[in-house]
């Protein structure tokens, strides 16, 4: 018998069959099992997931930026906009550090509370890049997109991911967050949010989970979630689900306030599962 005779591929090698539209519920499953055992590996518990645009600049860059635009022609008004946005950009840098210090200064615990974004530019980045100056394992949930960016710079290696699919990222969003930091973005930020929101509404999320809304005047003029209450949409006491600042004290102060009393006595699951 010939050595060079055909032999077939094994089914989890096929590469063409892996990508073929019968093999989705494969690959949906490998975005659940991967994440989990590289969580697992790196004794990562929960997270700290803060999000927001991906447009945002940091103040070095958006300095840079309209000093150049001043000088060789071009939209000053929309370099200096991105300048007074870069505050959050810095702010998400400051809150990040800080907290990745408590969570490393926590004792008897084992990576509790780590910072996770959603990978990419701007808030993604700044949050990464904070957790990182304070010499802290960080998490990237990114996503394949044909416009946009890959990881930033700063994402512990092994806790850099890509996802394909949206709801899967946005599961691992969920489910190990004790805490969401929310800056100001676009679409896909308040999708995140309102979603995140409805969780909780539901209890479909039955842990506790603090909510810090940054910037208040972006939000008050976002979106304004009293008349829902006026129109009997959602409850008043809906509006307690979230807290708004401007001070990177006040919510730092709130989301390790909010994780010392409902989450550290009662371990990583905080109490109940969730999802």
């Amino acid at each position: 018998m010939s050595d060079s005779r055909f032999r077939a591929v094994k089914a989890y090698k096929n590469a063409g069959f892996l990508g073929s539209p019968q093999a989705r519920p494969l690959r949906i499953l490998a975005e659940y099992l991967e994440p989990q055992r590289r969580f697992e590996e790196m004794s990562i518990k929960d997270t700290i997931v803060i999000f927001g645009s991906a447009r945002i600049k940091s103040r070095e860059d958006a300095e840079a930026l309209l000093e150049k635009t001043r000088a060789e022609g071009g939209d000053v008004a929309k370099a200096e906009r991105d300048l007074e946005m870069s505050k959050y950009y810095e702010a998400t840098r400051e809150l990040s550090h800080r907290l990745t210090d408590w969570s490393k200064s926590l004792e008897g615990t084992d990576r509790r509370f780590v910072v996770c974004s959603g990978g990419g530019p701007g808030i993604m980045e700044a949050a990464n890049r904070g957790a990182s100056e304070a010499k802290g394992e960080n998490i990237g949930l990114g996503i394949s997109l044909p416009f946009e960016q890959t990881d930033n710079p700063y994402i512990t290696r092994r806790l850099s991911f890509e996802f394909h699919y949206f709801f899967m990222r946005k599961f691992w969003f969920s489910y190990m967050a004790k805490a969401f930091v929310v800056m100001p973005g676009g679409f896909g930020t308040l999708d995140e949010l309102f979603e995140l929101l409805t969780l909780v509404q539901t209890f479909k999320i039955k842990k506790k989970i603090a909510v810090v809304l940054f910037g208040t005047e972006f939000w008050n003029q976002v979106f304004d979630f009293q008349p829902m209450v006026d129109f009997g949409t959602i409850s008043q006491g809906d509006l307690d689900l979230f807290f708004k600042t401007d001070s990177v004290d006040d919510a730092y102060e709130h989301v390790t306030s909010f994780l010392a009393e409902h989450c550290l006595e009662l371990g990583p699951d905080g109490g109940e599962p969730s999802l």
